[in-house]
C-alpha cells in the first residue's frame, strides 16, 4: 500500500483551531494493555507549546496493573526510583479529528527518556524496533486486524453496579452473518463505522457473530504501525460511542462460556516497489521462499511468543477444541482449525494468526509476528507440511493453556531474548507475574458457588 497523507495535517489543525472548530487536542500513547493514556490540551496551548516540544507523563503508566495500581518488579519505574516522568513526543502522522467528541483532535505519542533515548518497553517502540529490523531486509509489513466485541443494552455504569452479571445482550441469539440481527443495532454500528471513517480509518464491513450481542467491524489493512495505532483508536472510540448511546461493549477475550472475542491478525510483506514478496505464481501452493521461511518462524516462536498474543489470564479461556479459537501449533491453507491460516493468492497472499483475542495489545502482537518471521527468514527455517484436516485432533503441540505457562515460556525463550532484549523480556514477564499474583489471591464467584454450603 502506498504511503498516504495523515488524516489531518498540522496546518489544517491550525486553521481549524483559528476558526474555533477544534478546541481540544488529545495526546495519548498505547500502554502495556493497549489502552490509550495521555492528556487533553487546550488546542491553542497544544499548538504553541506541545506540538514541537512534547509534554511529560509519569513513567508509572508503563509499570502498573490493569487497575492502575502501583506494583513491584519493574526496573524502569518504582518507588525507589521516585516515579519520575518520561517525555511524550507527538507523531504528526497520526493527527486526526475525533468525530465522536465535539471540537476534538488526537495524536499518538512516542515515549522517550529525558536524554532523548526511547523507552524500550513502550509497546509502540517495541513495534518500531521490529519494523526497523524488517526494513533492513528490504521489507514492509502490511497488517489487518479483525476485532470482535459484545454489545449490551446496559450502560457501563449499570454494568459496574451489577458486577457485570445478568447483563442484557443487544441480540438474544446467534446472528453470525445475519443482516436482520445486525439491523437490530444498526444505529450504533453505523455511528461507529461512519465516525471511524471520519477519523481517517477505512471501513470495510460489519457483521454479526455467534455469541448473543457479538459483532465485528473490519477496517482495511495498512502498514503495520498505522494499523496498530488505528486499532487502539478504534477500540477507545467504539467504547466512547457506545457509552454516548447508553450501551456498553466489551472486547474481553472470553466474556462467558460461549464464543469468545477474537482478533485475528493478517500480515503480508511488500518490497520497495510495493509487490507482495510472500507470493510466487510459479509455486504449486503460490507461496514464495520468503513466505515459507516467515511462516516457519511463526511456528517456531508461537509458544514462546504467546504472551504477546494472549496477554491476560482470561485470554487462555478462548482456547477450547472445536471453538474456532486455536489449540494446535499448526498451519493450514484456509484451515480455521489451525493457529496459522494461509489465505489469498498473488498480491493478496498472506497469513492469519488466530491466537489473539479482543484483549490483545496490537503493537505487541504485531511486533511478535515480525520478530518470529525474521527468526525464520534469518535461519532459513523449513516449513513443515500443512494440516489438511482437523488440527484440534491431529496431535500437534498445543498452544499454552494458561498465562503462567506462557509467561514461563516467554521468560526462558532464547528467541524472545535475541529479538527483544533482556529489558523488554523482563518487563513483560513482570506484567504477567503481577496479574497472576492478583488472580491467585482473588476469591471467585465459582469458588463461592461450589464451596459456601457444600464443602
Amino acid at each position: 500500500m502506498a504511503d498516504r497523507k495523515p488524516p489531518l495535517g498540522t496546518e489544517e489543525l491550525r486553521a481549524l483551531v483559528s476558526d474555533g472548530e477544534i478546541d481540544t487536542v488529545v495526546l495519548a500513547f498505547p500502554d502495556m494493555q493497549g489502552r490509550l493514556q495521555g492528556k487533553r490540551f487546550a488546542a491553542r496551548f497544544f499548538l504553541d507549546e506541545v506540538l514541537d516540544h512534547g509534554t511529560e507523563g509519569c513513567n508509572y503508566l508503563l509499570a502498573v496493573d490493569t487497575e492502575m495500581n502501583t506494583v513491584d518488579g519493574y526496573a524502569m519505574s518504582s518507588w525507589d526510583r521516585g516515579y519520575g516522568d518520561f517525555a511524550m513526543h507527538p507523531d504528526p502522522a497520526t493527527l486526526r479529528r475525533v468525530p465522536w467528541n465535539d471540537g476534538t483532535a488526537l495524536l499518538i505519542a512516542d515515549l522517550a527518556w529525558n536524554d532523548g533515548s526511547p523507552v524500550a518497553a513502550a509497546p509502540r517502540q517495541i513495534l518500531r524496533r521490529q519494523l526497523e529490523r524488517l526494513a533492513e531486509h528490504g521489507f514492509t509489513a502490511q497488517v489487518g486486524t479483525e476485532l470482535e466485541f459484545i454489545v449490551f443494552q446496559d450502560s457501563y455504569e449499570q454494568a459496574w453496579d451489577r458486577d457485570y452479571r445478568g447483563l442484557t445482550p443487544a441480540n438474544q441469539y446467534n446472528i453470525d452473518y445475519s443482516v436482520l440481527g445486525t439491523g437490530r443495532i444498526e444505529p450504533l454500528l453505523r455511528r461507529i463505522r461512519n465516525e471511524m471513517s471520519a477519523a481517517g480509518l477505512t471501513v470495510e464491513s460489519a457483521k454479526g457473530e455467534c455469541n448473543p450481542g457479538q459483532h465485528e467491524i473490519v477496517f482495511r489493512y495498512d502498514t503495520a504501525l498505522t494499523t496498530c495505532d488505528q486499532h487502539a483508536i478504534y477500540k477507545t472510540g467504539a467504547k466512547e460511542i457506545a457509552a454516548q448511546e447508553g450501551y456498553s461493549l466489551t472486547f474481553m477475550a472470553k466474556y462467558n462460556e460461549r464464543e469468545g472475542n477474537s482478533c485475528h491478525i493478517h500480515l503480508s510483506l511488500t518490497d520497495a516497489d510495493g509487490d507482495n514478496v510472500m507470493a510466487d505464481a510459479g509455486a504449486p501452493d503460490g507461496m514464495s521462499p520468503v513466505m515459507r521461511h516467515f511462516l516457519a518462524g511463526q511456528l517456531a516462536a508461537l509458544r514462546d511468543f504467546s504472551l504477546l498474543y494472549a496477554p491476560n489470564i482470561n485470554s487462555y479461556k478462548r482456547f477450547q477444541p472445536g471453538s474456532f479459537a486455536p489449540t494446535a501449533v499448526a498451519w493450514g491453507a484456509d484451515n480455521r482449525t489451525c493457529a496459522l491460516r494461509v489465505v489469498g493468492r498473488g498480491r493478496s497472499m498472506r497469513f492469519e494468526n488466530r491466537l489473539p483475542g479482543g484483549d490483545v495489545n496490537p503493537h505487541l502482537a504485531v511486533a511478535g509476528l515480525i520478530a518470529a518471521g525474521l527468526h525464520g527468514i534469518e535461519r532459513k527455517l523449513e516449513l513443515p507440511e500443512p494440516c489438511a484436516g482437523n488440527a484440534y485432533t491431529a496431535g500437534y503441540d498445543r498452544v499454552p493453556g494458561t498465562l503462567r505457562e506462557a509467561a514461563d515460556l516467554w521468560a526462558a525463550s532464547p528467541i524472545a531474548g535475541a529479538a527483544f532484549g533482556p529489558e523488554v523480556v523482563a518487563h513483560y514477564t513482570n506484567m504477567a507475574r503481577v496479574e497472576l499474583a492478583a488472580y491467585d489471591a482473588a476469591v471467585t464467584d465459582w469458588e463461592l458457588r461450589r464451596s459456601f454450603e457444600r464443602l
